[in-house]
């Protein structure tokens, strides 16, 4: 008899006379290893022979045994210890995804030494960004590991600050002073590293991982063994079919980030599963790679951005053999990080129709950075997007009135104790019951039925209202608008703060509006693409259509404006997982807004 792959969802909510609720899981939170050294002694025992780690080596893959890795990563923690690293005195990791990265961080976690792996993009070239100094600034770190040559000046640059050892990927060889990873994990373990991994309890921290610092400069959010763990327990209570077989994963997701980092890398570890890194990323110059590592790799559990999903179904829809090779051994399809446009659910559920027999489960979660990172989970069928589960086992939900919203608040052994070296923060961080305040708001998609889920309902600080008062909801809006104007645009940020009406900036989708615009050279500019009248006509048809169905003020696109420049990582316009920062785009923008709203209406605007 087949075994389900989803536990049943079942939830009590507790309302209160303040207008708030707190839902619950009935399911007790199950035991679990008190530290991630535990867990992956664990895997060692049970999988020492199984691949743990790969990562693209010429046409093949190089592939590191549980075995192999519990080896260096003992190695690489001894010799952290060696050369005074301790919860005081953090490492930094300026690196890509990679075997090296990884062996990295479990050792320093073997070791009871914090690590902060920082967005690649920060280290830059000709050196540090400002974000990176601030980081840097903030955890005065010990040790900086670095993994290509053009991070190395960055690297260089912050050791030389903070007096802390260098340590270099097999890619850098001429880095003066530093220690190669090979010099670092044939360190020896003895009685000094056993005596400090013996300390390492749940309490401990893990990890520091920095927000994006979209409102100021970064934080760093501790994230404990404790956190990590409870957070794996909750995962494999609402997915048992996890279980069934050691999961194969083909991931890019960035470690500097929760999703990938945490969610992803440690889902694998539990299981005593391989994780082939994907070198490849959800942009134009770089989804031809992963396209090639899925001929290559069939994963069991596939992760993914909504970005990532968009470029991938075009992919899929033009080889319908590798579709059917990419569907044909997956559990689950899995989205996260920011909203999905329910047009790109439908063209993923048709390519799942089209390729196989079987239905296959295309679910999401909510968390951040702050909750390790997940709160709830879709473990049931779905029948649109939307849908962002129920609370798992072990976490208290509390669904708090604030602004006409019900701001979603946070409790449990998931939830982080603080930011690093900021406790002016944790105060307003959590409410008087010691919730964690989340900014993100929520409401039950069946009220009658709290099992049924929850809809995510925006960002508060997000929202604005026109200059009627009248209130809109930016994330609905958001996800709106991409479904209306798709395939045209890839995304949207909306502008209407104290304004008369709503306008967007829209990020176009290139192979859509290059089709509309045949006549034009291949190599022509992107911005006179746009400009084409074939491509300016479907855009306003489009938009006229998704007016149409508008329900007033609050949802009614009054004018569009293609850009020519697609989101910068620089700008924080977008992060390394593919979402678009409203905000940030809206202030480094700030003079394309005003065009949107310029009387005479500017040529380029659209409505």
């Amino acid at each position: 008899m087949t075994r389900p792959f989803f536990a049943p969802a079942s939830i009590t909510a507790a309302h209160r006379a303040d207008g708030s609720m707190v839902l619950r899981s009935t399911v007790a939170l199950g035991d679990h290893a008190q530290t991630m050294g535990e867990m992956f002694a664990t895997a060692v025992a049970e999988a020492g022979a199984r691949p743990f780690l790969a990562e693209r080596q010429g046409e093949g893959w190089r592939y590191v045994t549980y075995n192999e890795a519990w080896t260096q990563a003992r190695g690489i923690a001894a010799g952290l210890l060696a050369l005074g690293l301790s919860p005081e005195r953090p490492l930094l990791v300026l690196a890509e995804n990679g075997i090296g990265h990884g062996l990295m961080m479990l050792g320093a976690m073997l070791a009871g030494v914090p690590m902060t792996p920082a967005s690649a993009a920060y280290a830059r070239p000709d050196g540090p960004s400002a974000k990176l100094s601030s980081i840097a600034d903030q955890i005065r770190p010990g040790m900086v590991f670095v993994d290509q040559p053009s991070r190395l000046l960055a690297a260089e640059a912050i050791a030389h600050t903070h007096d802390a050892r260098l340590v270099t990927g097999a890619a850098i060889t001429d880095a003066q002073g530093a220690i190669s990873l090979a010099e670092l994990a044939a360190t020896q373990w003895g009685p000094a590293a056993e005596a400090a991994a013996a300390m390492v309890g749940p309490d401990s921290i893990a990890k520091i991982l920095f927000t994006s610092g979209s409102t100021g400069a970064p934080k760093g959010v501790v994230n404990t063994h404790r956190m990590l763990l409870a957070n794996q327990q909750m995962l494999a209570s609402v997915w048992p079919g996890v279980s069934h077989r050691p999961p194969v994963l083909l991931d890019w997701l960035p470690w500097s980030h929760t999703f990938g980092g945490n969610h992803n890398f440690n889902l694998v570890l539990r299981h005593q599963g391989t994780l082939h890194i994907d070198d490849g990323r959800p942009v134009p110059s770089a989804i031809g790679r992963t396209i090639e590592n899925l001929r290559s790799v069939s994963p069991t559990l596939y992760f993914n951005a909504p970005r990532g999903y968009g470029m991938l179904a075009e992919e899929l829809e033009k080889d319908p053999a590798l579709a059917k090779r990419f569907f044909g051994n997956l559990d689950l399809l899995f989205y996260s990080g920011a909203a999905l446009p329910q047009s790109l659910w439908t063209r993923m559920q048709a390519l799942v129709a089209a390729a196989r027999d079987s239905a296959l489960p295309f679910v999401t979660s909510w968390g951040m950075t702050e909750t390790a990172p997940m709160v709830t989970a879709v473990h049931y069928g779905l029948e649109r997007a939307g849908n962002i589960g129920v609370p798992v086992p072990g976490v208290e939900l509390k669904l708090a009135p604030v602004a006409g919203k019900l701001e979603m608040r946070v409790r449990g052994p998931n939830v982080t104790p603080g930011y690093w070296g900021r406790p002016e923060l944790n105060g307003e961080a959590f409410d008087e019951e010691g919730f964690y305040r989340t900014g993100d708001a929520g409401r039950l998609a069946d009220p009658e039925r709290p099992e049924a889920g929850l809809i995510f309902d925006g960002r508060l600080a997000e929202n604005f209202k026109l200059s009627s008062a009248t209130w809109v909801n930016v994330g609905a809006l958001r996800i709106a608008a991409i479904a209306g104007l798709a395939p045209l645009v890839d995304d949207v940020v909306v502008a209407g703060h104290d304004r008369d009406d709503i306008a967007v900036l829209a990020f176009p989708n290139v192979a859509a509006c290059h089709a509309l615009a045949p006549d034009l050279k291949p190599d022509a500019a992107f911005a006179e693409v746009i400009a084409a009248t074939a491509v300016r006509q479907a855009v306003a048809g489009a938009l006229a259509a998704y007016n149409r169905t508008a329900d007033g003020g609050a949802t009614r696109i009054a004018r569009v404006l293609l850009l020519a420049t697609p989101p910068s990582p620089e700008a924080n316009e977008i992060t390394d997982k593919g979402y678009v920062n409203q905000r940030a785009v809206l202030e480094a923008r700030a003079d394309l807004v005003a065009r949107l709203y310029a009387e005479p209406r500017d040529p380029a605007v659209i409505g």
